[in-house]
């Protein structure tokens, strides 16, 4: 077992306050947005040695996953993760044109796809996925505008997920002016005003305006889903679903990449040609991820992708020889909650608070957790690890994972 030392990164939309309470630390007045826990070159964890701090990466390679803590105070921008093929295409372009991997233009900062799972720490608010059409034109008939109504022209000559996609398009290779966007913004305001809001399309367009006055995202969020989570619930986001996180505090276990396609509610780079070719191999599903329980202690979120899983184990008094934990080839293991004791057959023994987290590998055997607290461990499946069952969040019909 290593501990970890891990990195943060400083987005304009990340909370001043969250992480660093999470973490038992004072705020700065800063926005914290996300800390990373994984090998990923953009922000590598490091290792305790007797020799000092070494990259995650030295002793244990390029881990396959990797897991965030995210809090957002302000929109994220609306985006899709590219499809492994996608990925590689678009790394191996920039790297060929010389764009520098922190320019604010680079689109795909490595060669992977990024399939996703959020798990909800606190009450945590998303856009995922396009409304049915006939949803979409409810909430648009309540409008007046051009925009609007070229978009329901469109979506009654040709409904159904292309014809989303082509009203998409539309909204992104040629924006309205700002000074429309914001007389949608008036109407929709005026609408939750008289008790009018549909599926609390109008009252997210009004709070997104407030962070991105002008956005073209204003007018795309009118077409996607808004779904809260509960503490303790899971999303599952494979590649090619279009989603835009509001609010609150999360991890996301994810494959290892932080490869993002844009389409509004950001300062940096927009590929739209990208963005509509991953949303045009058809219409991803958008599903919660039932737990599984291997054991009284643990609850397990395994989306059926190779890169990952995750498990949410809890121990307390009532568990006096401790609670034991899962056995992977590579593993992150983080306290979410508490404090805890984790120990090995060797006879290692962490203590860890909130925050905290070790790395652990197949040669760290009968991990046993004690005290009293939770804990999320990140980790590779292997063949016998149990898939969860994926639940519709538009009709909660059962499905299966996809890439």
């Amino acid at each position: 077992m290593r501990r970890l030392h891990n990195m943060t990164q400083a987005y304009d939309w990340g909370s001043t306050s969250d992480i660093p309470r999470f973490l038992g630390r004072s705020g700065t007045g800063e926005p914290v947005a996300e800390m990373w826990l994984g090998t990923h070159p953009l922000a590598p964890s490091q290792v305790e040695t007797p020799d000092g701090l070494r990259p995650l990466s030295d002793v244990a390679g390029e881990i396959p996953f990797m897991l965030k803590i995210l809090a957002a105070e302000q929109p994220l921008s609306i985006q899709v993760h590219p499809s492994e093929a996608e990925a590689r295409e678009g790394f191996a372009r920039e790297e060929a044109a010389g764009v520098p991997l922190d320019s604010p233009q680079r689109v795909f900062k490595d060669p992977h796809h990024k399939p996703e799972m959020v798990y909800a720490l606190s009450t945590f608010d998303s856009l995922v996925g396009f409304r049915p059409t006939a949803e979409i034109l409810r909430v648009f008939s309540q409008l007046d505008s051009p925009t609007v109504n070229a978009a329901s022209s469109t979506l009654r000559a040709k409904p159904g997920f292309k014809g989303i996609v082509r009203v998409l398009e539309n909204l992104l290779l040629a924006p309205p002016p700002a000074t429309e966007i914001a007389d949608i913004v008036i109407q929709c305001k005026a609408l939750v005003h008289d008790g009018v809001d549909i599926k609390r399309a109008y009252s997210t367009a009004a709070m997104i305006a407030r962070h991105h006055p002008g956005d073209v995202g204003i007018v795309v969020s009118l077409l996607l889903n808004r779904f809260t989570l509960q503490p303790g619930e899971a999303i599952f986001l494979g590649t090619g679903i279009i989603h835009a996180h509001l609010s609150g505090l999360c991890l996301e276990a994810m494959a290892n990449s932080d490869n993002v396609l844009r389409a509004g509610l950001t300062r940096k780079a927009l590929d739209v040609d990208g963005l509509i070719r991953s949303l045009g191999a058809g219409m991803a599903r958008v599903a919660r991820v039932e737990a599984g329980y291997p054991s009284f202690s643990t609850e397990l979120y395994s989306p059926a992708v190779d890169e990952f899983a995750l498990a949410v184990t809890q121990v307390s008094p009532a568990d006096p020889v401790g609670v034991d934990l899962i056995r992977a080839e590579h593993s992150i293991i983080m306290c979410i909650g508490g404090s805890v004791a984790l120990t090995s057959a060797a006879g290692e023994t962490f203590n860890l608070s909130r925050g905290d987290a070790v790395y652990t590998d197949d040669g760290d055997t009968n991990l046993t957790l004690l005290g009293t607290g939770e804990v999320a461990q990140i980790y590779l499946p292997g063949p016998n690890t149990p898939e969860s069952e994926l639940s519709d969040l538009v009709g909660h019909r059962p499905v299966r994972a996809l890439d």
